[in-house]
């Protein structure tokens, strides 16, 4: 059965012309919008729009709908505004991309207290990137810059890569090596350790490793879990090791469950940004979610 919300969708894609155009007019998230299009097309079993990288061009099929449902669908609406009158405002929607860990250090005991809705997105750096500049994402969290024209960047917080142990960790002939700056010994120990390393990025601990002994890891680890926060719970008050960002582990180690072990003799520094659309509808609620993350991270 068709939903007649797929074809208020459809009119705003026709009048705006793209699909950020049409989400930001009916306030709700692109992918909803791309949804309710693909819906529709299932549903007449046509195309309805030509896809460019800069506009939604209408189909001769689609033009035909267009002067089929444009005045129905206007007055439906005039008669939702006539006979739905409301004090509250709607209620924006803004997606945010981020790492997994990133939203459960700052955001996610934020989430019930806020005005407004979110969408959380988790996945790559260049994913993300691209996503913002296609309208997907309203906001990201991200280390890396891409060269998209149309995106802004504020740089928010430096987090440090570091190696980490668990309270139960005997650290003792590690400690002496570095004392006496034995390179040698020191890998040696920390290949004997038990290790924890999360399935879906390794950068890190390859990164230090790399920065630290001038070679890539020959080993690996011993546990592999879905994420950092795995990590933690699984070394917090035991024995192992893990790289991580040093803030993830901040209350880990304020309980004395986990301490920082070695930044290495290098130390590696992300600076983290705030990414953005240089245009955007959503600055105030933006402007909320930064805040939160300067509060927690800074």
């Amino acid at each position: 059965m068709v939903n007649l919300e797929w074809f208020r969708t459809f009119k705003s894609i026709y009048e705006t012309g793209s699909l950020t155009g049409a989400a930001e007019a009916l306030f709700v998230s692109q992918p909803g919008v791309s949804l309710h299009l693909r819906s529709l097309e299932s549903h007449v079993g046509f195309k309805l729009f030509d896809r460019s990288s800069r506009k939604m061009v209408p189909t001769e099929r689609g033009k035909i709908l267009y002067n089929y449902i444009q005045e129905p669908i206007s007055k439906l609406q005039d008669a939702e505004q006539h006979f739905h009158k409301s004090t509250e405002k709607d209620v924006p929607t803004i997606s945010i991309g981020m790492c997994f860990e990133t939203f459960q250090f700052t955001l996610e005991p934020y989430l019930p207290d806020l005005p407004f809705n979110v969408i959380i997105k988790f996945g790559d750096y260049p994913q993300m990137l691209s996503d913002l500049d296609k309208g997907i994402l309203d906001l990201i969290i991200t280390p890396q810059k891409g060269d998209y024209k149309g995106l802004v960047y504020k740089p928010f917080f430096k987090e440090r890569i570091v190696l980490v142990a668990g309270a139960e960790t005997d650290t003792q002939d590690f400690e002496r090596s570095l004392k006496e700056n034995d390179l040698a010994e020191t890998e040696n120990w920390l290949k004997r350790q038990t290790w924890y390393g999360t399935a879906g990025d390794m950068e890190h601990l390859r990164r230090f490793w790399h920065m630290n002994f001038n070679k890539r890891p020959d080993f690996k680890p011993n546990f592999i879990v879905p994420n950092m926060s795995s990590i933690l719970r699984c070394i917090n008050g035991r024995a192992g090791l893990a790289v991580i960002p040093d803030f993830l582990s901040r209350n880990e180690r304020g309980s004395g469950g986990i301490k920082i072990l070695w930044e290495g003799s290098n130390v590696i520094e992300n600076t983290l940004y705030f990414g953005t659309r240089s245009k955007t509808i959503y600055a105030e609620e933006i402007r909320q979610i930064q805040d939160i993350f300067e509060k927690e991270m800074l």
